[in-house]
């Protein structure tokens, strides 16, 4: 199966991700809220753009049910993970001022870049399976990390939203869509579109540690 076939390809980078340092701070407690606050940021302007990638796609598919699951993931955005990252940003004061003074970052900027473009040249497959490496890697950071938690009960309950059965049955149907939408022919565009977006997963952590801007040094 395609998704078999993208899990092994991108090992490496999926571990690196695991155990970035990012990662082990907000497991560890010691990830500064400042840092933290900056990747919620980041990821709002990632999870716009996401959703609506998600909407675009289905509106170039023909088949039915990749139509209606396109459709139902965004709605599911919309109102869960974007709806706790709201619930994030009043808890640490996150005002519409902090996002205007906080432009989306390079990484983040290339990262959606990459989504588009892979809408554009492969289509809706080409979309889902660059969106899919969101899915499944968080996933299995979830898992991962509650079987430690964290100190930090921001931090934990972050943890928990990625852990959670709505999230990993989400994360689930969107493998089973991957599958669907992948053929032998397009399958080696497909990998590549994953590939790229597991090297912006690992790359958007570290974007967050570094409170990544367009600055010429």
């Amino acid at each position: 199966m395609f998704t078999d076939q993208a899990h092994a390809a991108t090992q490496k980078s999926w571990a690196a991700s695991k155990h970035h340092p990012f990662i082990q701070q907000l497991q560890a407690g010691t990830l500064p809220l400042a840092t933290f606050r900056y990747y919620l940021i980041q990821d709002h302007y990632y999870l716009q753009e996401f959703a609506k990638v998600h909407d675009l796609a289905a509106d170039q598919s023909q088949q039915p049910q990749v139509i209606a699951q396109l459709r139902a993931n965004a709605a599911q955005l919309r109102s869960g993970e974007m709806a706790v990252r709201q619930g994030f940003f009043q808890e640490l004061a996150i005002t519409d001022d902090d996002l205007a003074a906080t432009p989306m970052a390079p990484s983040a900027y290339a990262y959606t870049s990459h989504l588009y473009r892979a809408l554009m040249t492969a289509g809706s497959a080409g979309a889902i399976a660059g969106l899919l490496p969101c899915y499944w890697l968080y996933a299995e950071i979830g898992a991962m990390l509650a079987q430690v938690g964290s100190p930090v009960p921001i931090y934990q309950a972050w943890i928990d939203s990625y852990n959670a059965d709505d999230y990993t049955d989400e994360m689930t149907d969107q493998l089973a869509l991957a599958n669907l939408v992948a053929t032998p022919q397009n399958t080696p565009e497909l990998l590549t579109i994953f590939k790229k977006s597991s090297w912006y997963e690992l790359n958007f952590w570290q974007m967050a540690l570094d409170h990544e801007d367009w600055s010429v040094n």
